[in-house]
């Protein structure tokens, strides 16, 4: 089953741009020779670390959105870990929020704007109102 993950990993700081490069056209080869695809790859730049990792207080950042299936994150990781410039990663499945994401936006689409439940309901009594009101008055009219 094809699913959609984040992988960030931190490289060293002193890690120059073509070493970069290489790394990841690696990993995009990885994640293609396992049967996955790359979506994207976003270099975030270079960016003070929370804490001491491995005796660096700064790091370069890179994001990148894989689709694929367990077997591919699981050696992905396995080489982000072997890889010396590589000093910390982390992998999220992102589906499931996109899913939920996309269901909370087409309840809150189907809702009126700016306005809660009641709003609603208030709304839909006031709509109901005129109808009932015009009633009563075209039957008398009838029956005069």
């Amino acid at each position: 089953m094809q699913r959609i993950y984040e992988l960030m990993f931190i490289v060293r700081p002193d890690m120059t741009e073509e070493d970069q490069d290489k790394l990841i056209a690696n990993l995009e080869g990885q994640v293609g020779t396992s049967g996955g695809t790359v979506k994207s790859v976003e270099r975030m730049g270079k960016r003070r670390l929370a804490y001491l990792v491995r005796k660096f207080q700064d790091g370069i950042y890179v994001l990148m959105t894989l689709e694929g299936d367990g077997a591919m994150v699981k050696e992905v990781e396995r080489r982000l870990r072997v890889t010396e410039p590589v000093i910390k990663f982390i992998t999220v499945r992102v589906d499931e929020e996109q899913k939920r994401g996309a269901k909370i936006k087409a309840i809150r689409d189907t809702k009126v704007r700016g306005k809660g439940t009641r709003a609603q309901e208030a709304a839909a009594a006031e709509a109901a109102a005129p109808a009932a009101a015009a009633e009563p008055a075209e039957s008398a009219a009838a029956g005069a």
